[in-house]
């Protein structure tokens, strides 16, 4: 499962590879309630073991996806 994290004032992404055994439902309620103000730091494990630590006050958005799905290129139907 990817995760993809906007970061204010800057126009990078940091892109996420959580493994493919990561729960969606958990990771979106772990940013919820980042979002919410109940941490500071949104804290997400990648399929490595690595740890990254987010502000939550610089998160512009969340992308939550799998890496299996389709990505279009072109001018496509």
């Amino acid at each position: 499962m990817d995760v993809r994290i906007g970061v204010t004032y800057t126009a990078k992404e940091i892109d996420i590879d959580l493994g493919p055994d990561a729960d969606g439902d958990a990771v979106k309620a772990d940013v919820d309630s980042a979002l919410s103000g109940e941490t500071s730091v949104l804290w997400l494990t990648d399929r490595r073991g690595r740890r990254v630590g987010i502000p939550t006050d610089k998160i512009a958005y969340v992308e939550i996806g799998s890496p299996e799905a389709e990505r279009r290129i072109g001018f496509g139907t």
